[in-house]
């Protein structure tokens, strides 16, 4: 019984079907930024200055600013990612059959 209440709290029934909070859009969508956050510090990563030798490589431009703006990118889009809903309010594909 519990399990069920607790169903519900999460679910939205929408003519007999059940609809979830995040369609499958939601998910592509925040997949596509979490590869924008990766590429982006994988871009600002590299190899750190060394007690006998002075990396110049601290300072290019992948490091410095390129990656960091794609990684800020990535932060701010995977929060419209998660808010963005579509226009029609009719139950998508992903939506399942509910029996009482």
């Amino acid at each position: 019984m519990a399990t069920k209440e607790k169903k519900s709290q999460v679910e939205k029934k929408v003519g007999g079907k059940v609809s979830y909070p995040l369609g499958k859009i939601n998910f592509i969508l925040m997949a596509v930024c979490l590869l924008l956050i990766i590429i982006g510090f994988w871009l600002m990563a590299g190899s750190a200055n060394t007690g006998d030798k002075f990396n110049n490589d601290l300072f290019e431009t992948s490091r410095v600013t390129t990656g960091p703006i794609i990684a800020f990118l990535g932060f701010v889009l995977m929060a419209f990612a998660i808010i963005y809903r579509k226009k029609d309010a009719k139950p998508t594909d992903d939506s399942i059959d509910v029996k009482e």
